[in-house]
């Protein structure tokens, strides 16, 4: 099951990592919520093999360390969402569909 689509519409920000938004819940090391707005990606979807790291021609993802959370230790971060060029090879490529582009506006 891919990210929710309308995250911010279905959760609460519980709060900030790295300049970014964290939408709730969060109740780590289990339940990491949903990192950024307009690039989010649902930490609980990640599976740590940085394809969006890969692809993304703006560098906006830093991979972090998440010990202890079942699916991976390591998450794809949006330390630099406001970078975003809106192409999409991230969402587009993301094999656990974890990731949601929306521009602002």
């Amino acid at each position: 099951m891919p990210i929710d689509p309308d995250f911010q519409k279905n959760r609460q920000v519980v709060e900030e990592h790295r300049g970014h938004k964290v939408w709730g819940p969060v109740e780590p090391p289990t339940k990491l919520g949903i990192h950024g707005t307009i690039v989010a990606v649902d930490w609980d979807l990640c599976n740590g093999d940085a394809i969006c790291v890969d692809v993304c021609p703006v560098d906006v993802f830093e991979m972090v360390d998440t010990p202890g959370h079942p699916k991976s230790d390591k998450k794809s971060d949006p330390v630099k969402e406001n970078e975003c060029i809106f192409c999409m090879a991230c969402e587009v490529q993301c094999p656990e569909g974890a990731i949601k582009v929306t521009q602002p506006g």
